[in-house]
């Protein structure tokens, strides 16, 4: 499926085909979280529509200004311009699109969500050890961090059967992924959800001590959103949750505050999704992410068996374990990776960088984004510097 933006915000032009899995890289504000929002709001605008006026948001039949400055936030009604062209799968997006079915939805309609959205900014949707309701935060907070910690909240409250230990927690994850968790970010301590006030909340029980959730490590603190809308999408079926109804998953910077050997395990979790049939979007600034496709795309001449036992080399994955399963017939899945930091006089261009092919002469491919630039100047420093006394 193929999304088309012309004069978006500050993107000039970008034409992001997906893959099974697929990665944006570039610098802060070059337009990878507005692409990505725009990719939820056109594909869930029924569900977004339905789900403002629940919550008594009025919307106007006439001027959509209202609406596009509830989802993405207070002023960017403005991201659309004149000149703005906007389509996904030959299909053309507008607000207008919008005001339709608001004239035409019914107030009681609850429509289904398609896509799963962990945002970057997710550790604000955890107040004080529990995810925030819709309504807590302020109107101009943008509607999918409003949207993901009211997912969390519900989830929490009903979709795991209200256990009293939420990590580590069985059915869940696989052993390698919890074990590499447990000694990257919880070292032997347990997430417990602690009832002694008048709120359920999560602590953290280590040597007898419950600490709560605001006295967290910084990565712990943002790693456990994240676990959570793992949790959701994977596992027993939950009815609060209905994991099947999302067709995409898209997560923001996932690896904020996170060792590269969680990283590791969080990149077999999107690989786990994308074999359960998700399409996986991730915005990024880690180059762990991209050494795994590069590794990929490198490796996919491979026969099915060689390829699974270089794979479980790679993330030290034995043969005999059910996550080693994860790598099974992973070569024939699309990756595909895209640069958003090209920038031109009137906006930014997004350009596919999927062959990571270090020899391009495109510095933007050779370099991965600028992702590898600082470590291959290191080299030639080095090199050029290291031999003198």
């Amino acid at each position: 499926m193929k999304l088309s933006i012309k004069h978006f915000g500050p993107i000039k032009d970008a034409q992001i085909d997906f893959g099974d899995l697929t990665f944006l890289i570039g610098p802060q504000a070059s337009g990878k979280s507005l692409s990505l929002e725009l990719l939820k709001l056109i594909l869930d605008k029924q569900h977004i529509i339905s789900t403002l006026r629940n919550y008594n948001f009025v919307l106007s039949k006439t001027n959509a200004s209202n609406i596009i400055d509830w989802y993405f936030g207070e002023g960017l009604s403005a991201l659309f311009k004149k000149d703005t062209e906007i389509h996904l799968a030959d299909k053309d997006f507008s607000p207008n699109k919008l005001l339709e079915i608001v004239a035409r939805q019914k107030a009681s309609e609850i429509q289904k969500e398609t896509v799963f959205y962990v945002p970057a900014q997710r550790i604000l949707s955890i107040a004080d050890g529990r995810p925030k309701n819709f309504m807590e935060f302020d109107l101009d907070t943008p509607y999918v961090l409003r949207r993901f910690s009211e997912i969390l909240r519900i989830f929490l409250q009903g979709g795991l059967g209200n256990p009293d230990t939420i990590f580590p927690m069985r059915n869940r994850l696989k052993d390698a992924v919890k074990k590499s968790l447990n000694q990257t970010i919880f070292h032997d301590g347990k997430v417990v959800i602690d009832q002694s006030g008048n709120q359920r909340k999560m602590k953290l029980e280590v040597d007898d001590m419950k600490i709560p959730f605001m006295a967290w490590s910084a990565g712990q603190k943002e790693f456990m959103p994240l676990l959570l809308a793992i949790y959701c999408l994977s596992g027993p079926p939950s009815m609060v949750v209905n994991k099947s109804d999302y067709q995409w998953v898209v997560i923001e910077e996932p690896e904020m505050g996170l060792h590269p050997l969680a990283i590791q395990s969080v990149l077999l979790e999107m690989i786990e999704l994308m074999q359960n049939g998700y399409k996986v979007v991730v915005s990024t600034h880690s180059s762990t992410f991209l050494e795994f496709v590069w590794a990929f795309n490198n490796l996919k001449t491979l026969s099915e068996k060689k390829f699974k036992t270089a794979l479980g080399e790679m993330f030290g994955i034995d043969t005999d374990t059910t996550a080693f399963q994860l790598f099974h017939q992973l070569k024939n899945r699309t990756i595909r990776t895209y640069y958003s930091g090209k920038k031109e006089e009137d906006g930014v261009t997004f350009i596919d960088i999927s062959t990571l092919d270090a020899f391009d002469p495109d510095k933007n491919i050779a370099e991965w984004g600028g992702l590898t630039s600082f470590a291959g100047k290191s080299s030639e420093i080095v090199s050029k510097y290291g031999n003198e006394e």
